[in-house]
């Protein structure tokens, strides 16, 4: 095994499945849906088998995509995309960004990262030899400190790497924060990659801003964002990079010897869910509300402290007050959670690096994307916490 990957072992969504499947657990760990996307997305991908589009599709991806994705940007961003060549679909906004990541930089460049931070982003920097740079998310608003920010540029630096809202913690970044990571990726000659798969889950009124959109950002900001959680079809990896000519084609560069193209009906199956009507986006809102709400109660009236969320599939709790004692972490944390109440959650620590795991150590991240009856069968068994 080849040193870049031999560290890395295996996921902790893969061994917090594996749990949850042996013990019978209700899953709230991964953030996948556990029911299907809108019937009309799912009878578009069936035409499309059906109708022989199941060849190659154009590296870049099908121009009806591109120029969906270009029609999605501007009734939501009031942002203006050349769809011939400032988009290209790839295998889901994992792909999209490591390919941005072998495409933008070089071995010995360093990139910022704010911590905790979702698992792929490090090992696709350390796979390209490139040096994390770590920034904290502190308090209950997990702000970032400006200095500690504007320290963490120095002549290395390419990119920085910006998720919002964000995954674990469910922060959206406020257009003040923005404005503090634009006018330091300009000072310092700075690309931004900005993953943005949640853009369409937000809880009580918060607005998402795109940095793209920002003063002098157009150019230096590459926007990453995919179908799988907005249409709860994250089986399909159907994902897309937008920014500056200069930089999609960089991403497609490394795109093309990747995965070369995307599925061709799932590709066209995008073009119906981007044009779904405003109504739609609005209804997925309320109903991701009432699921975080819901589980913000279950989590309260079990005992943990919590962290709600402004977006994202994830609320962030702290368990010091409904475990045993002897619970050194949270690791242990969650295995005896499915063990002992039978309910999974992901532990936050492997969101942080190795020196500084201890910040997630009395934290516990769980997904609201289920069924309401998957939600109701967590609260039942997490009730039990309550009267222990």
């Amino acid at each position: 095994m080849a040193r870049r990957v031999a560290e890395f072992g295996t996921t902790i969504f893969s061994d917090i499945n594996v749990l949850a499947q042996r013990y019978q657990a209700v899953n709230l760990g991964q953030g996948a849906p556990d029911f299907d996307g809108p019937p009309e997305i799912l009878d578009a991908a069936i035409k499309a088998i059906n109708s022989q589009l199941n060849q190659y599709a154009p590296g870049l991806g099908m121009q009806t995509v591109r120029e969906a994705i270009a029609s999605h940007a501007q009734r939501f961003y009031r942002q203006k995309i050349d769809s011939a060549t400032q988009v290209v679909i790839t295998s889901g906004a994992t792909e999209a960004l490591f390919a941005a990541i072998l495409a933008l930089t070089d071995p010995g460049d360093e990139a910022i990262v704010f911590q905790p931070v979702y698992d792929t982003y490090v090992p696709n920097l350390l796979m390209a030899g490139v040096t994390p740079q770590y920034v904290t998310l502190r308090g209950d608003q997990w702000s970032f400190d400006p200095d500690e920010l504007a320290g963490a540029f120095n002549p290395r630096t390419k990119l920085i790497l910006v998720n919002t809202p964000h995954n674990p913690t469910g922060k959206v970044y406020s257009v003040e924060e923005l404005a503090i990571i634009a006018r330091l990726c300009q000072k310092h000659d700075v690309i931004a990659i900005c993953d943005e798969v949640y853009e369409h889950i937000l809880y009580d009124g918060v607005q998402h801003t795109r940095l793209a959109t920002l003063p002098g950002m157009a150019e230096r900001t590459l926007t990453i964002s995919s179908l799988g959680k907005t249409f709860s079809v994250t089986g399909w990896k159907v994902g897309w990079a937008i920014g500056a000519e200069s930089l999609v084609n960089a991403v497609n560069q490394a795109h093309q010897f990747i995965t070369f193209s995307v599925a061709s009906p799932l590709q066209a199956a995008a073009v119906t869910a981007l044009a779904l009507p405003v109504t739609f986006f609005e209804n997925l809102q309320t109903v991701y509300q009432a699921k975080r709400d819901m589980m913000l109660k279950t989590l309260c009236r079990a005992g943990f402290k919590v962290h709600p969320p402004q977006g994202s599939f994830f609320i962030m709790a702290d368990w010091r007050e409904v475990a045993p004692a002897h619970l050194q972490g949270d690791v242990e944390f969650a295995k005896w959670l499915i063990e002992a109440v039978g309910v999974a959650c992901i532990p936050p620590s492997f969101f942080y690096r190795s020196s500084e795991k201890p910040l997630g150590r009395y934290l516990a991240r769980f997904a609201v994307c289920k069924k309401d009856e998957t939600l109701a069968a967590a609260a039942e068994r997490l009730s039990k916490l309550a009267n222990a």
